[in-house]
């Protein structure tokens, strides 16, 4: 017999400079965007995905991140009919400009402040809201400036509540907040990809800029249920397929990672995936987790996390610090 999962207390947290609180967890529509295009996860039922973020609301979680770009529109119109269907509390709606597409779903940058207007002017109308709480640079582009003078722009006029970047370097954000302060960040960070706690991390929370990471179970690959084989077997239309971490040599090193977080989740009676999201948030310049869900049971397998606390041992024990390295054997 499986015990219904209930409401989840999770402890909002402000964003930054914003008035936004926001869960440790949030939904994470990338996927649900279906295929198509060039970074899409192949095939996706919209019932499914729309399943998934009632869940998630449910279950407590209080915000979406979604892109323009995921599935080409698709991903923001299923989380408007998702909204529309629910009776509860509406979310925060967080969504990107800046990546554009052509007809067969190749995506290039464009910064253009024009461009960035009809981007936005486009999302409202398909996540038919009046206003976006948090719209986000995907992608930096040499013409950051422009572009992020056209994002002040829009919060000025209230078509966008706060403004954000996302993979931008601590220089890129330097420029940007010369213009208008940066609400937050959104970086990749997870046990598979660490580059931010270099200097990025250490800048934001230095600069109060709020960090919403991205991908802490790696696109799948540390949520327990990623295979050698099903790795292999990724379709075309899949861009994880194509992607090195899903590839040896890497592979191998990443699905011993897993059985690292697979015995630390086992004591506490935890998922994997869960366990790589709670490491991710014990950091302490992340204010969220986006955490993508194709369907209601991966949402309620992941939104555990964010009540989950790690002791230092167990990170160590996570991050293969503990793990006994054999001498070498050298001659005399």
């Amino acid at each position: 017999m499986t015990t219904k999962l209930n409401k989840i207390d999770m402890k909002a947290k402000q964003l930054s400079n914003s008035d936004l609180l926001i869960t440790p967890v949030g939904f994470g529509a990338w996927a649900i965007g279906g295929s198509g295009w060039e970074f899409g996860w192949g095939e996706q039922d919209d019932k499914q995905s729309v399943a998934a973020i009632h869940r998630a609301l449910e279950l407590g979680v209080n915000w979406i991140d979604t892109a323009a770009v995921y599935g080409m529109g698709h991903s923001e119109e299923v989380v408007a009919f998702a909204l529309r269907t629910w009776s509860g509390p509406p979310p925060y709606v967080f969504t990107k400009c800046g990546l554009r597409w052509d007809e067969q779903g190749y995506v290039h940058r464009s910064l253009n402040a024009d461009s960035i207007r009809r981007e936005c002017e486009e999302s409202l109308r398909r996540l038919d809201v009046d206003v976006i709480d948090l719209y986000q640079i995907h992608w930096p582009t040499e013409d950051l400036e422009e572009g992020w003078g056209a994002m002040a722009q829009l919060q000025r006029e209230g078509k966008v509540r706060w403004i954000g970047v996302s993979n931008f370097t601590v220089e890129e954000m330097r420029r940007a907040q010369a213009i208008a302060p940066i609400t937050s960040l959104q970086p990749p960070y997870s046990l598979v990809r660490r580059e931010v706690e270099q200097d990025v991390l250490p800048y934001c929370r230095s600069e109060g800029v709020g960090v919403i990471v991205y991908s802490p179970m790696a696109s799948g690959l540390l949520t327990g249920a990623m295979t050698r084989e099903r790795a292999a077997n990724l379709p075309a239309s899949d861009w994880r397929s194509r992607d090195l971490e899903f590839q040896e040599p890497r592979l191998s090193k990443n699905l011993a990672l897993v059985e690292r977080l697979r015995v630390v989740g086992i004591r506490q009676g935890r998922p994997p995936g869960q366990v790589a999201i709670a490491w991710a948030l014990q950091n302490p310049a992340v204010t969220g987790a986006i955490v993508g869900a194709r369907n209601a049971r991966q949402v309620e397998g992941n939104v555990g996390a964010a009540e989950l606390y790690l002791t230092d041992d167990e990170i160590a024990e996570i991050e293969g610090k503990n793990a006994q390295e054999p001498k070498l054997v050298t001659a005399a």
